[in-house]
């Protein structure tokens, strides 16, 4: 079976491409199930749509589940489409995320921290000047977020958990034992990490997250999804069984998806 449960279109402002083109080239390389995840809006401003590059604006979210529940049964027989979201965390306005999110009947929400700080991870200049002590501490603080976005009981998946190795390949380097404490939280809360292929798009090259971690996250008893992060159809399932065979060679058994927020599991 072949799935992709991270993919974006057009709403968010940085991606190219309609819902239905994605479904399409998931059809096109041979997906049983496909994903739909843009971004959440920024539910915590005011403003409809505080980033416009970033996210989706907060009215154009009910014609995103809308136009995704349309299309499933559009294709229905032919690709099994699920509504998923990739939502942001933090901590500081997790009510406001929850009280929305829950309106809406998603498979699944990714919980993904793309800010630590007041920065974005994916900030080019945040690590300028910083001593290694500091470095050590930003990591630190990067695993606390995904360890309390996993306690949440908010997402059935975390997004690409070390993510913030994306334009700073120094990040994974950085000595600190923090990711063990966190993968054994989020296997014990039973949720998915994925293994998101976009990574090779970055300068860091290769998957989100590196073997090592996906070793430690066998040890931990972490169940594992796959998610492309396409924001382009041309990577809807972008190295799909090169990710299966990894996991096969590290020791997983299995890989699993969601549907009405239900783990279903895939033997590899």
């Amino acid at each position: 079976m072949k799935f992709d449960l991270h993919t974006h279109h057009e709403r968010c402002g940085h991606a190219i491409g309609t819902i239905e083109e994605y479904i399409k080239a998931g059809i096109e390389c041979g997906l049983d199930v496909i994903g739909i995840s843009d971004h959440t809006p920024f539910f915590y401003s005011e403003e409809d749509q505080l980033f416009p590059k970033i996210a989706m604006s907060k009215q154009e979210l009910t014609r995103y589940v809308e136009e995704v529940l349309r299309l499933k049964e559009a294709y229905k027989g032919k690709i099994d489409v699920l509504l998923g979201i990739e939502s942001d965390f933090f901590l500081e306005h997790i009510d406001v995320y929850r009280n929305n999110l829950t309106k809406h009947p998603f498979d699944y929400v990714i919980g993904s921290v793309h800010f630590v700080g007041d920065s974005n991870i994916f900030e080019k200049g945040r690590w300028e000047g910083l001593s290694e002590r500091q470095k050590i501490e930003t990591k630190e603080n990067y695993y606390h977020l995904i360890e309390k976005s996993a306690r949440s009981g908010l997402f059935q998946i975390l997004g690409h958990i070390d993510a913030m190795k994306g334009f700073y390949p120094e990040f994974s380097g950085i000595q600190t034992n923090i990711i063990e404490p966190t993968l054994r939280v989020i296997g014990e809360q039973g949720i998915a990490i994925e293994i998101n292929t976009s990574g090779k798009t970055k300068d860091c090259g290769g998957w989100y997250p590196a073997d090592d971690i996906l070793e430690r996250a066998l040890h931990y008893n972490v169940s594992v999804t796959f998610g492309s992060d396409a924001h382009h159809p041309d990577r809807v399932g972008d190295e799909f069984q090169a990710v299966q065979q990894r996991l096969k060679e590290i020791g997983f058994k299995e890989m699993c998806y969601f549907s009405q927020k239900q783990k279903r599991t895939v033997s590899l």
